[in-house]
Formats: C-alpha cells, sequence, structure tokens
C-alpha cells in the first residue's frame, strides 16, 4: 500500500507508549497495534482525529504516501 503510518514515529517523539494512547485515545491496543504496524486497510476520521488530538498533531505527521513504483 502507498500510505504508511508512522505512529511509532511520533509516539517516540511525544515520549508516549501505545498502552497510553490507547487509554488516552479510547481504542483498543490491538487496534492501535494493526494501525502502527501498517496492516490496516482503512482508518476512521473520528479515530485519527482522536489520535491527532492526544498526540497534538496533523494527520500528515502520522501517515505518509509513499508512490509505489
Amino acid at each position: 500500500m502507498a500510505i504508511r503510518v508512522k505512529l511509532d514515529q511520533v509516539l517516540l517523539e511525544r515520549g508516549l507508549s501505545l498502552t497510553e494512547l490507547s487509554n488516552e485515545v479510547g481504542i483498543t491496543l490491538a487496534n492501535l497495534s494493526i494501525l502502527k504496524t501498517n496492516k490496516a486497510k482503512a482508518i476512521r476520521f473520528s479515530t485519527l482525529n482522536d489520535i491527532c488530538r492526544v498526540l497534538q498533531c496533523q494527520p500528515g505527521d502520522i501517515l505518509e504516501y509513499i508512490e509505489e513504483e
């Protein structure tokens, strides 16, 4: 897929664990893990909104487009 999730990088920059983000956002650790490992096929805008609110970032800080060859 051409969209890559950079959640690990943003979490590291903010000094938060995936568990802490899970608790703050109200999303299961399993679902965040799927997102973090780029195995998710989709993300709800409401979920992206909550993640950005907690991490105080923009969607572009978490999502990156990589052109496929």
